[in-house]
């Protein structure tokens, strides 16, 4: 399984699965995360959090806890 967390910069992945419960999903989901959407990885700060995606034309920042929910190939 490999997670947001893990992708290297400037890669781009597709999400397979969404992993947590509750309002944690429903926050991921409300930014546009969902299965099948393409994330782009811009930045990782120095020390892993946030993250800077690109997903559907938007730049959002995703917190490294949430990123490690998300299952990606």
């Amino acid at each position: 399984m490999k997670t947001l967390r893990e992708v290297k910069v400037n890669h781009t992945v597709k999400v397979i699965r969404l992993h947590g419960s509750g309002p944690v999903k429903r926050r991921i989901m409300d930014m546009g995360i969902t299965k099948g959407v393409d994330v782009f990885v811009r930045k990782v700060a120095p020390l892993g959090d946030p993250v800077e995606v690109t997903i559907r034309g938007y730049e959002l920042s995703v917190r490294k806890a949430d990123a490690e929910m998300i299952e990606v190939e």
